[in-house]
């Protein structure tokens, strides 16, 4: 049985890494780059006209794709290799081992169901082929897991095998801590603890509204004010311009 105390311990951990690397992402987030990623396109037609609206929209998407990575990777991952009982793995593609008398558990551990294309999938299921192939003296069942931390996932229809289980949200804590209400705890054992995070990042993100309107309005707007929405167009889907070098002049 999982000790709660170290589980929220860890909890508080995870927590704190989370908000520093999403605070450090708003501090070295640039107005251009942010621009070129998102769709202008859409902010035209939606009728956008304030500097201050485009921002924090822009913001607030790019944050909003950004959190679900780092959460992955910094709270998720880890909180599911310490709750585990089995040994982080340090093959490619691979997050933790769990061995039994007959069965070689490798799980890759996921934030949510909807992960994969065509390609990523590939090569999952390569990762799992060579380490198969380096475990085959062990001679034991090869049971090969991609758990996913949130969301659900049915039963596969009829046709070609997966190379892989699937086990996600509830099952998949309950298969890795032997808790069915595993899930829950996690919600729970945040407590206030998110709260006592928001008033620094709070400073970040006011810092980062300011920093992208001052940028916006001097780069991106008109002196009446009005949006310059082409000069946006061009800087996201314009056609690059080749760098041409000047040749250096031969002496005679």
């Amino acid at each position: 049985m999982l000790d709660p105390v170290k589980v929220e311990l860890k909890i508080t951990e995870l927590l704190e890494d989370f908000y520093k690397r999403r605070i450090a992402t708003l501090s070295k987030l640039n107005l251009r780059e942010t621009l070129k990623r998102k769709n202008p396109y859409l902010f035209r037609a939606i009728g956008t006209q304030q500097a201050n609206e485009i921002v924090e929209a822009l913001l607030q998407a790019y944050m909003s794709s950004s959190d679900e990575g780092i959460f992955g990777n910094v709270f998720f991952e880890p909180l599911a290799k310490f709750v585990s009982g089995g040994v982080v793995n340090d093959a490619e593609g691979i997050d933790i081992s769990i061995e039994k008398n007959h069965t070689y558990t490798a799980i890759a551990v996921k934030s949510g169901t909807h992960i994969f294309n065509s390609t990523s999938k590939k090569k999952q299921e390569d990762y799992f082929k060579i380490l198969e192939n380096r475990l085959r003296k062990l001679r034991k069942h090869f049971d090969p897991v991609v758990g996913y931390c949130y969301g659900r996932k049915g039963i596969s229809k009829v046709g070609r095998p997966k190379a892989w289980r699937e086990i996600a949200g509830q099952a998949f804590w309950q298969e890795l801590t032997g808790d069915k209400d595993f899930y829950l705890k996690i919600i729970r054992l945040m407590k206030e603890k998110p709260k006592n995070h928001l008033p620094e990042y709070k400073i970040e993100w006011d810092m980062a509204v300011n920093r992208f309107t001052r940028d916006f309005i001097k780069d991106f707007c008109f002196g009446d004010g009005r949006i310059d929405w082409e000069k946006i167009a061009v800087l996201n889907s314009g056609i690059k311009k080749k760098r041409t070098s000047k040749k250096k002049k031969s002496r005679k």
